[in-house]
């Protein structure tokens, strides 16, 4: 998720009392020990943001949930905020990762979507309240008591522990299925990069054929965005400071177009010719500009999530009907239909492969960028306790 979770009471971590010492490290505590089974990643300890070693505890298999065992997790932005505090709200030890994918190895008796050998993954939440309005419309990622993957308290009471991991045991409800035959290393990202761009475009009706789409920011969002609108038959233009990856976005991505937002020219001669954009970019920045490429009535969707205000132009706005709206992630019914269309249409991120020794290193690549497009962590064949 390339935002700072909603501060609230659900999604806060728990007091360090309700967290003991197991082999060395501080793990999780349950109100009833006998119910936890051992687990192993890595975790970050203080706001260094260094991922090391870590045993833990997960819940058993309940009735209604699945036990995965990891194969993949992608590193998501998001992860080197949260092992460094960069939202202030970080509560150490904590395992990152929220773009799990794996093998069901355990079902509990109700449930009814999976069997033990089905390929299975957990995005961004793994549980809401289930009674609110946003969870009665399948909109579990707008419950105010939504809890995300990791750094949280779960309703049991325990720590949340991410994807950085051997296992996770989820209720149904928030594991999504993938179809056979999928590449999880590079379906992984979908559960968070993939989600969050294709729910916008669901929602505000740019999954239509012939429609003009604008992808701000080709990196781990904007990739995926440019191949999303592409399967849905959009018009894709690829908006970016550097012309360096014009060549990268039509020629390898298969946008149809592109404009460097500091060519004044190329960006007047797209003006009025867009239904929507999808602006990736958390850093800092001017929308002002691209406000201007937008139709009548058209939107700037915010999926990437800037620490500082916009600056924001109330004309641009008015002269048109046009919006500056919010997105995050989707629900989980719309995920699986999310995974269920890329599935179809050979949707996958780009993505570089690394073991888990060298996770930190890929953190400090992060910082700088220096990924095309995602990090994803051989968990299944690199992760090893010894």
């Amino acid at each position: 998720m390339q935002h700072p979770p909603i501060n609230l009471t659900a999604t806060s971590p728990s007091p360090a009392k309700e967290r003991y010492m197991e082999n060395g490290n501080i793990a999780a505590a349950s109100p009833d020990d006998g119910h936890r089974r051992p687990a192993f990643g890595w975790a970050a300890r203080d706001t260094s943001g260094v991922l090391s070693p870590f045993t833990f505890s997960r819940r058993k298999n309940g009735e209604n949930d699945v036990t995965i065992k990891i194969l993949y997790c992608g590193i998501c932005h998001s992860d080197l905020h949260s092992v460094k505090n960069g939202w202030q709200n970080s509560v150490y030890p904590i395992v990152p990762g929220h773009e799990i994918v794996g093998v069901v190895t355990e079902v509990g008796g109700k449930v009814g979507r999976f069997k033990v050998g089905d390929h299975a993954g957990v995005g961004c939440m793994v549980n809401s309240c289930r009674s609110c309005h946003e969870c009665a419309r399948h909109q579990e990622n707008y419950c105010p008591g939504m809890i995300v993957t990791c750094n949280a308290t779960d309703a049991d009471g325990t720590v949340t522990y991410g994807g950085y991991s051997d296992s996770i045991v989820v209720e149904e409800h928030f594991a999504v299925k993938f179809p056979a035959g999928m590449p999880l290393d590079r379906s992984a990202p979908l559960l968070c990069a993939g989600i969050t761009v294709y729910s916008p475009m669901k929602r505000f009706g740019l999954d239509v054929p012939g429609k003009h789409i604008g992808v701000v920011g080709l990196g781990g969002l904007g990739h995926v965005a440019v191949k999303f609108g592409k399967a849905f038959g959009a018009k894709v233009t690829v908006i970016s400071t550097s012309p360096s990856k014009r060549q990268e976005a039509v020629e390898r991505l298969g946008a149809d177009a592109f404009l460097v937002s500091k060519d004044p020219d190329e960006m007047k001669a797209a003006w009025g010719t867009m239904d929507g954009i999808i602006n990736t970019v958390s850093a800092a920045h001017d929308v002002t500009p691209w406000l201007f490429l937008l139709k009548t009535s058209g939107q700037m969707i915010m999926v990437g999530a800037p620490l500082k205000p916009l600056e924001i132009y109330a004309f641009p706005l008015l002269l048109g009907g046009k919006s500056i709206v919010g997105s995050i992630i989707g629900g989980m019914k719309e995920t699986q239909e999310m995974i269920d269309f890329a599935a179809e249409h050979n949707v996958t991120a780009d993505i570089e492969l690394i073991s888990m020794d060298y996770v930190n290193k890929a953190m400090e690549r992060l910082a700088k960028t220096d990924v095309r497009y995602r990090f994803v962590l051989d968990i299944g064949n690199t992760l090893s306790a010894a």
